[in-house]
C-alpha cells in the first residue's frame, strides 16, 4: 500500500475529486474517482466515498493506494455444476466456497479460471480479462443459480434484462427470528459502510436504490424463519443488508450478525435443543441460496426458467430446526 498525504489550503472550498487532481500529480481525476469510491481515500482520518464532498482549508486527506498487481487468468480445471449450456451462455449452480472472479488474494481457483478452462476462448470479453462471460455475481459463500454469458451478443442482452428486471432472481435465506409482516418489500440505497470497507451499509451518501421483496415460507417456532427474497436490483449484499435492517440477520453470517448470544437466547427460549443451537451457531456461512434464476434468451428470445435443490448444509439445518 502506498499512502499519498496531502493538506488543502485553498480559500475556496471545492470537490474532493477535483482538489486531488489539482493535488495529486500523476493520478488522472478518473483514477482518483476510482480511488475515492474503493473506499482508499481518507478526509481528516474518516474514509470518504463522495466523489463530489466538500473540502475546506485545513482538510487533510491521504490516498491509500493499492500496489498494483498484473493479473492474467488461467485456465484451472475445477469442477463446475453446468445445467444447461449452448452456444451463447450457460446456467450453473455455483458451490459455497467458490470465488467469482480474481482480486486481491484472490488470484487463482475463482470461477474465471474454471470458466476459461471449460468455455477455452468462447466466452464474453465485455467485461475484460478479469471478469469474462460474467454478468452478475454471487458472493464467495453464497451458493445458487448463476447465468454465464458466452457471446458478446449474450452479455449485452442479459446485462440490459439486469438493468431492466427482466431477469428475475430468487433467493432462500435462513433468518433469525420471524420477520413481520411475513411478506413485505424493503426500500433502503446500499452503499460503501463508511467505517468499514469490507461492509455495506444502507442509506449512506454513496448509495444506489436497492428493492427486495420477502415472503416468508417457514416459521420455526418463532426463533428462526425459511425465507424467499426476490430481488429488483442486485447491490452488493444486499438481502444480507436488508434482512439485517429488518432486525432479522442470516444465519452464519460474520459480516452482518446475528452474534452467537443472540442464536443462543431466542432458540433457547423457542425450546431447542443444545445440539440445534450449537449447530446454528457453527453454521459456516451465511445461511443463503441463489434457488431459481429467469431470463430471455438474448438469441432466441424463449423465457429459460431454472430451479435448484438447497444445498446439502442448508438443508441439514433446516432439517434440525424441523424436528
Amino acid at each position: 500500500m502506498n499512502n499519498h498525504y496531502f493538506t488543502y489550503t485553498a480559500a475556496i472550498p471545492e470537490r474532493l475529486d477535483k482538489a486531488l487532481s489539482d493535488l495529486a500529480e500523476g493520478f488522472s481525476r478518473s483514477r482518483l474517482q476510482t480511488l475515492i469510491k474503493e473506499g482508499c481515500v481518507t478526509l481528516n482520518g474518516l474514509v470518504e466515498l463522495s466523489i463530489s464532498a466538500k473540502i475546506t482549508a485545513g482538510d487533510h486527506i491521504v490516498i491509500n493506494e493499492p500496489e498494483l498487481v498484473e493479473m492474467n487468468p488461467q485456465a484451472e480445471n475445477i469442477p463446475l455444476n453446468i445445467i444447461y449450456e449452448d452456444d451463447d451462455l450457460l446456467v450453473m449452480n455455483k458451490q459455497v466456497g467458490l470465488v467469482v472472479h480474481p482480486g486481491a488474494g484472490n488470484y487463482e481457483g475463482t470461477l474465471v479460471n474454471a470458466l476459461l478452462h471449460h468455455c477455452k476462448d468462447n466466452l464474453s470479453g465485455i467485461n475484460g480479462v478479469l471478469r469474462p462471460g460474467i454478468v452478475h455475481r454471487l458472493d464467495k459463500d453464497t451458493s445458487g443459480l448463476m447465468v454465464v454469458a458466452k457471446s458478446d451478443r449474450a452479455h449485452k442482452g442479459l446485462a440490459a434484462q439486469l438493468e431492466d428486471r427482466s431477469l428475475s432472481r430468487e433467493y432462500a435465506a435462513l433468518v433469525l427470528k420471524v420477520p413481520t409482516p411475513i411478506k413485505g418489500t424493503i426500500d433502503g440505497s446500499i452503499g460503501r459502510d463508511p467505517r468499514n470497507r469490507q461492509k455495506m451499509a444502507m442509506n449512506t451518501r454513496n448509495g444506489k436504490a436497492a428493492r427486495t421483496h420477502y415472503h416468508v415460507q417457514h416459521n420455526f417456532h418463532g426463533a428462526c424463519a425459511f425465507v424467499h427474497c426476490k430481488l429488483e436490483s442486485g447491490r452488493t449484499h444486499q438481502i444480507r443488508v436488508h434482512m439485517q435492517s429488518l432486525g432479522h440477520p442470516l444465519i452464519g453470517d460474520k459480516l452482518y450478525g446475528p452474534q452467537p448470544t443472540a442464536i443462543r437466547a431466542t432458540l433457547k427460549k423457542a425450546g431447542y435443543p443444545v445440539e440445534t443451537i450449537e449447530s446454528l451457531i457453527a453454521f459456516p456461512r451465511q445461511a443463503l441460496h441463489a434457488k431459481s434464476i429467469s431470463f430471455l434468451h438474448p438469441a432466441t428470445g424463449e423465457r429459460h426458467e431454472y430451479d435448484s435443490d438447497l444445498p446439502k448444509d442448508l438443508a441439514k439445518i433446516l432439517k434440525m430446526l424441523d424436528n
